[in-house]
């Protein structure tokens, strides 16, 4: 009877053993969690992001247009942090985030500037390719 019980341990454990290398190639088919964003090398993002759902995470760039204020500025790191309000082609809340940008986009821009810009968003990245201060 030991011997019995022994033998169904074990064939458990090695039916979960071969279920989880089966799905450890496999990618989630969920949309992508905050977590994993990685337009933000830090964690700059904030507000309610429990629905966010990514733009399709094609290899081709899409565009797309925001407004928002400028929070933070990393020259070394070549990044700004917008607060900006929904981006519907990337299906994004509004939210603080930070962003790639080349550095006449971080000369041009200051701390607490509202500004319009755009964004060219490849695969879960994201770079502000424009910026413009509103008056």
């Amino acid at each position: 009877m030991k011997e019995k019980t022994m033998n169904r341990a074990r064939l458990t454990i090695a039916l979960g053993l071969a279920a989880l290398t089966a799905a450890c190639g496999k990618k989630a088919e969920t949309p992508v969690a905050a977590e994993t964003n990685q337009a933000a090398p830090a964690a700059t993002m904030s507000g309610d992001m429990g629905n966010m759902a990514m733009a399709p995470a094609a290899r081709t760039a899409i565009k797309a247009k925001g407004h928002g204020t400028v929070t933070a500025i990393d020259k070394t790191a070549g990044t700004i942090t917008l607060n900006h309000g929904p981006i519907p082609e990337a299906n994004w809340p509004a939210m603080a985030m930070a962003f790639k940008a080349a550095p006449a986009i971080t000369d041009a821009a200051k701390v607490g500037d509202k500004v319009d810009f755009d964004l060219t968003l490849t695969g879960n990245a994201g770079e502000v390719t424009a910026i413009h201060t509103q008056p």
